[in-house]
């Protein structure tokens, strides 16, 4: 199989080994962007066979990839809050 894991390539996610491309990221191309696994295939520059594997880690491992999400989703948040904001609005 080629998904592998590595904590120094995408904080560890699951990705499809000798690229940057996320199991997560292929599965939201495929199922939430209605997208055809020949189109994500293209888009990301990987094989067809790959999209597929991804797929199957995806349905394997869904709680993992949640997982992920959530992390990622607060991980945006807590940045988000803490980022530089003006003390006054400038009118």
């Amino acid at each position: 199989m080629s998904i592998t894991r590595d904590e120094a390539v995408l904080g560890g996610e699951p990705r499809i080994e000798g690229t940057r491309v996320g199991v997560r990221h292929v599965a939201a191309g495929v199922l939430d962007s209605d997208r055809s696994p020949a189109h994500i295939a293209d888009q990301l520059d990987i094989s067809l066979s790959e999209v597929y594997e991804a797929l199957s880690y995806y349905y394997a491992h869904v709680e993992e990839i949640r997982e992920f999400e959530r992390e990622n989703e607060d991980a945006f948040e807590r940045i988000h809050e803490s980022s530089l904001k003006p003390k006054e609005t400038i009118q």
